[in-house]
């Protein structure tokens, strides 16, 4: 489905979640001085600006980085790439993954980022065009599939889905194990919402077997409005990078304490 924008969701409690453990591992990646590829497997447009109506309309921005921004003190790098893309975009603005990334990243790195969304993906191809990515109009998954292992080989795949097709909680994890077997090196971090139905429950089964060494930190919170059915975040980490527990722990105690 093509029906998903993110500018209604930029900035909430799941992207506080999903940002900051993947800007920590980012910090920590490129420490060593060997080039890196980070692949983005939908993408989305890169950059929200968080006075949009879309973003108002839901108010989840308000609830999340805009309520919460003070978990993250300057030295955190989600702080440091949130600063540095408002300097260049203005007060309001937010960067999705692909922006943490490219303010993380060095000029040896190497970044590949896949949308399939007509308007996202024009949308990402101008805003992150300056940075140097590779941007493709087409199916992430099968992209990984097709280009891992990468070149270089180190790295790092953010997996993101909208999760709106129900056949997403079993093609998604296949497509992962089967990435991980092709690529055992890569860091692979695996968003996915905590629904009041529970329907992530056998995909996180599926993985664990197949990658028992995998790391699974979930977070909750209330949900966004009456009857909105996500009420937490979850991430599943392949190879998780060295001392992420600590970031993992910190933002445990943060969420329960919402």
């Amino acid at each position: 489905m093509l029906s998903y924008q993110h500018i209604y969701h930029a900035g909430n409690l799941a992207d506080v979640h999903k940002h900051a453990v993947l800007a920590v591992s980012l910090a920590y990646l490129t420490q060593k001085d060997k080039p890196l590829t980070y692949l983005e497997t939908h993408a989305g447009r890169g950059l929200y600006h968080l006075d949009a109506a879309e973003a108002l309309k839901t108010g989840e921005a308000a609830a999340g980085i805009g309520r919460n921004a003070a978990w993250f003190a300057g030295a955190h790098p989600l702080a440091r790439a949130i600063a540095a893309v408002k300097e260049a975009h203005g007060a309001s603005a937010y960067p999705g993954s692909p922006m943490i990334a490219a303010r993380l990243l060095r000029p040896s790195d190497r970044m590949v980022l896949a949308e399939l969304h007509p308007q996202e993906f024009t949308a990402l191809e101008q805003i992150m065009s300056a940075t140097g990515a590779d941007c493709r109009k087409e199916d992430g998954l099968r992209l990984a599939k097709r280009i891992c292992p990468p070149d270089p080989a180190r790295g790092l795949m953010l997996v993101d889905p909208s999760w709106e097709v129900k056949s997403d909680y079993v093609d998604i994890p296949e497509a992962v194990i089967r990435i991980h077997k092709r690529w055992p090196v890569g860091v692979i971090i695996l968003w996915y919402p905590l629904l009041t139905g529970g329907s992530h429950e056998p995909m996180l089964i599926a993985l664990e077997n197949a990658i028992p060494q995998g790391l699974r930190h979930e977070v909750r919170f209330p949900p966004a409005r009456e009857g909105h059915r996500m009420v937490g975040s979850g991430l599943f980490v392949v190879n998780p990078p060295y001392g992420i527990g600590d970031e993992l722990a910190r933002l445990s105690g943060l969420f329960a304490a919402l």
